[in-house]
Order: structure tokens, then sequence, then C-alpha cells
């Protein structure tokens, strides 16, 4: 099976043009977009003519292909045996169903609503066909236990979880590799040292990190200053130190750039990076198979600390590792105390007890902006971008950041991006919709957006200077994976801060909004906040009572019962 560092970083081989003519052939045969057919080739690989004309439904493991179109498909192909209750079909909808799943954070499902799923698209006996698909080895089945251990001779309470394989590994090798850590760190020779340096500024979180192999560190802002002492402190008595992010910071590497080798320390021959602590700020943006591959690339002996804010949105991939490990009581547990100062820190740190309170702002460090509608809502935010923020607080535009819940509608990324840049950067858009000068985000991959600026186009792409370098992105990705930048969504704009930020909550956005949103749009700005609001008391009670969507894992169960199990073993004798 592969190592959970190569599923961090799988993505489908490029087809050959051969390939792609072959599937493109079937598509049109059934009447399917023709456009379709170098994504179709990449997903289902050399071979995917044939697999796609004997099984239609494969054309499911497209992104964005829906059921209706699979079976649209299907009956194309193959007529009147395309029926509802085709083993096939049935098959292609579990494999479906798991990774829409994925996308919304869960990395299983319970059995009883995948079969309730099945049953909504018409499969006749969705009970069986679960069975069928444990049997063909296309997903994996779990009883995960619940509550605490029963008496032996009792039956243990469970529940009946269904993954894919690429996500289990990932959570079981997660799962093993914390506990690998936390196990095989046995103390420090020079604990004496560490007690001096353990001082003012995350003077607890030294001294858990001196002890422990594993830790990890919960808070806002402000306590990012407490692992920046212990990284200042760990290279004072010369270990090996590197910090990680999720998105680009000074003195950081980000974790994309570590895990595929272009930032940070080397590897050894056994793949582990050469390091004695690794400290991951931003932690709650770890999808589980990212933290998987970062784990397993940690050496033993080597300490770990997990650092971030449990009140900021989850993770873009499948996992709640942050939260699991905190669940799991795994590990030491440090709480910052340091509060984020000012207004723009009191108004944040109430949203995230559920409290959206009226702060004292006498320097107009938090603006209310109120509008009718969603035309409104754009022509506000022009006006503050270009003109207000900057004439008020001396902040330029490049230091104002927008953002909003979504990318469609009147009032989305789109439509403010494209009033922004007639406002700010006029262009005819000659490079697939883009000028030198316009303000960006690189999405290289699901849940990764860098901020950056366009410089040029010739025939090898779209010139970027993004992240403190420069990026060229071939003409064929440039609309997969850059979109302007002057207003994002706020899952696009977590791990970053902005001098000045302009959040917009149009009419549109009110059943969209939650705490989680809220607090993390809001505490992306520095110095000033300025909320166009069109959602009336929706705000309030998304702040109250809208909590973040739960997601399915099964990382705490497998931390819980591996700390059970170590619980219950004899210590080896010296």
């Amino acid at each position: 099976r592969p190592s959970a560092a190569t599923a961090a970083g799988r993505s489908p081989a490029v087809p050959s043009p051969a390939t792609v003519e072959a599937v493109r052939a079937v598509l049109a045969r059934g009447g399917a977009p023709e456009q379709l057919a170098v994504a179709a080739a990449a997903a289902l690989g050399e071979g995917g003519a044939d697999a796609l004309a004997e099984n239609p439904w494969r054309l499911l493991a497209v992104a964005g292909i829906r059921p209706t179109q699979a079976d649209s498909l299907a009956r194309a192909l193959l007529g009147p045996a395309a029926g509802p209750g085709d083993e096939r079909r049935a098959a292609a909808l579990v494999g479906w169903l798991l990774e829409q799943a994925a996308l919304k954070g869960h990395t299983a499902l319970e059995a009883p609503t995948l079969e309730s799923a099945l049953a909504q698209y018409g499969v006749p006996q969705p009970a069986e066909a679960l069975e069928q698909a444990v049997a063909e080895g296309l997903v994996l089945v779990f009883h995960e236990p619940l509550g605490a251990p029963v008496a032996e001779g009792e039956e243990q309470p469970v529940r009946v979880l269904m993954g894919l394989e690429a996500y289990a590994l990932a959570e079981e090798s997660l799962a093993d590799g914390l506990a690998r850590l936390a196990g095989t760190f046995t103390g420090s020779a020079d604990a004496a040292d560490w007690e001096a340096a353990a001082t003012g500024t995350g003077a607890e979180l030294i001294r858990a990190a001196a002890a422990h192999g594993l830790v990890v560190h919960t808070g806002g802002e402000a306590a990012r200053a407490e692992p920046l002492a212990l990284l200042e402190a760990a290279g004072e008595l010369g270990l090996r130190t590197c910090l990680a992010a999720h998105a680009p910071a000074p003195g950081a590497v980000t974790v994309a750039g570590l895990l595929a080798g272009t930032e940070g320390p080397e590897r050894d021959a056994d793949g582990q990076f050469a390091l004695d602590l690794l400290v991951v700020l931003d932690a709650p943006q770890l999808d589980v198979e990212s933290a998987a591959a970062l784990v397993e690339s940690v050496p033993d002996g080597a300490r770990l600390v997990l650092s971030g804010d449990p009140a900021v949105l989850g993770s873009a991939g499948p996992g709640r590792v942050f939260a699991d490990v905190l669940a799991a009581r795994a590990c030491p547990q440090l709480v910052s105390r340091i509060p984020d100062p000012g207004p723009l820190g009191e108004l944040v740190s109430g949203i995230g007890v559920g409290e959206l309170n009226q702060v004292e702002a006498p320097g107009k460090e938090v603006v209310i902006v109120p509008v009718r509608d969603a035309g409104e809502a754009v022509h506000r935010t022009v006006q503050l971008v270009a003109e207000s923020v900057p004439r008020a607080f001396g902040i330029g535009a490049d230091g104002i950041q927008v953002i909003t819940p979504g990318h469609g509608g009147p009032a989305g990324t789109r439509a403010l991006n494209a009033a922004l840049k007639e406002r700010l950067n006029p262009g005819p858009g000659r490079f697939d919709g883009f000028d030198p000068g316009d303000r960006i985000v690189h999405v290289p991959s699901p849940g990764r957006a860098v901020p950056g600026r366009v410089v040029s186009a010739d025939a090898e792409g779209l010139h970027l200077d993004a992240a403190g370098g420069r990026i060229v992105v071939p003409k064929e990705r440039v609309a997969a994976q850059v979109r302007h930048g002057w207003a994002v969504t706020a899952h696009q704009a977590v791990g970053m801060r902005w001098p000045a930020v302009v959040a917009v909550l149009p009419g549109d956005a009110a059943q969209t909004l939650s705490r989680d949103w809220v607090y993390t749009a809001f505490g992306r700005a520095e110095r000033h906040l300025s909320v166009v609001h069109g959602v009336d008391q929706a705000l309030p009670r998304a702040v109250a009572e809208v909590l973040p969507k739960p997601r399915t894992t099964r990382l705490a169960g497998l931390l819980r019962t591996q700390a059970a199990e170590a619980g219950e073993r004899p210590e080896r004798p010296e």
C-alpha cells in the first residue's frame, strides 16, 4: 500500500493524447460533452476508454459530474440494461457519495447514512449494495466503540462506519505516527537548560515541549508569540528547528512547500526531516492526508508542536485533525492566556464564545456600513477600498482585503472582483481575463490560496509574483488555478492577515453564515474592520447559534483506543 506521504500528494497522471482521444470517442458515442475527455482520461487512466464503455458510471470519478449525467451516458451506451439497480451503478454511487462527503470534511460515513443516500438515488436494495461494495474492496468498514469500555462478557456498543481506503489509511497512519512521536521521545538530557529558558512569554509551552514529544497549543493571533518563543529557546539550545504554517508567513515555511520538498529542511535517507523540533501553526487547516504525511516525516525522538486557533474555519480537505487530537486528549494541551489586543481583539474573542458585542472603538477600528441590497454592497465596498479606508487610515488598497461568503451571487467574489478591478486596475483582461498588476490568488490545489499579482504572460503561461517568488501557470491551467484576489472567501483568507479587512455580508448570504465563518473573516483584520452589513439579525444569530457543521472522522477514536491499549500494556523491564 502507498505511504501516507504518497497519498497526500496523489493527483491524476497526465493522460496520453491517444487515451484522451479514445475517451472522447466513447463520450461522443454516448452524447456526453466531449470537453470532459481530458478530465475523464486523467481520472480513469490508461485504458479509460474501455473501462468507461464497459461501465459508464465510472464517469462519476470525474470531479463535478453528477449521477444524472452518468445515468444518461449509461442509457446511451448500454440501452435497457442500464437500470437503477445495476451493480456497477450502485458501486460507483457508493464511491461518489464518500468522495462528496470528503469534500465536506468527512473521512467516513455511518452505514445508515450511506444506505439512505443510496435509496435517494434509486438503488433498490441499498444495504445489499453496501455489502457488495465492501466484499469487492471498494470501501472499508469499521466498528468504532461508543462510550466507555464495558466489562468482559458484555457487548460493546459500536457505530458502523464506512470509508474509502485513502482516507482510512491516512487516519490510521496519522494515529500511529502521533503515538510514535509521543512514545519514542525519551526526554532531554539538558532539562536544566530547558527550565532556565522557560521564562516570560511561552514559558509553559517551553516546559511542555521540554518533556514531551507531542504537544498541542491553542490560542488566537497574539498567542503565536508563544510557539515563536519556544523556537527561539530551542534554537539557542542547539536544536534543529522548523516553523511551518498554512499560508506564507515571516520566518515560516508553508506546510505544502515542506511536504513538496521545496521549502524547509532536507530529508534523510529514510525520507524523514532533518530536524529536532517542528512547530506547525494554523494546525486546524491540516487535512488528514497532509497531516499524515507530515507526521510520517518527523523522525523518532523529535518533538512536534501543533498550534492553532480551534475557533477558525476547519480544513478545506477531509478530516478534523486538530479538533480530534484535542478531543482525544492524547498529549499535553496548553491553552494560551494571551488575549488578542484592542477593540478588534475584544470583538473577535466575543464571537469565539458566541457573543457579538458592541465594542468601544475610539479609533474607528470597527465600522458598520449598512446596505439595503447587493448592488449597494458592491458600490460601498469599492468606495471603502478605493477611498474611505486609505484616506482615514493611510492604508493603501494593497493592504485591504475584501472577504465575502461565496464566489457566486450579485455580491460574491466574482462580482466584487470585477467591480474592484474596474476601479483599481482597469484593463481588457487580455491574458485569459487578467492584466499586469491584477491582484490574484493562485490555487494550485484545493484548500491552498496563495495571494499575488500578475506580472506578464507569454507562450509559457501566466507569470505571477506570489509567495515571494515568481510562478508560471501554464495557459491550460489558468482558468482553474488563478482568480482575481481583491475579494476572497473566508476559507481562502484563513491563515493570513491584512492591515484592513472589508467583510461583505449581502442579504443573500444570511443562510450561509456561521460562528466560525464570522470569527475567521473578522479576525483577518489587524488595524481596521469595515462590515458591509446587509443581513440584519442573521449576523448575531449566526454568531450565537450556528455552530460548525460536524464532520464524521475516525482519528479521535483511533487515538483513544491506542491510549487505552497503551494503558493496559505492562511496562517492559529495564
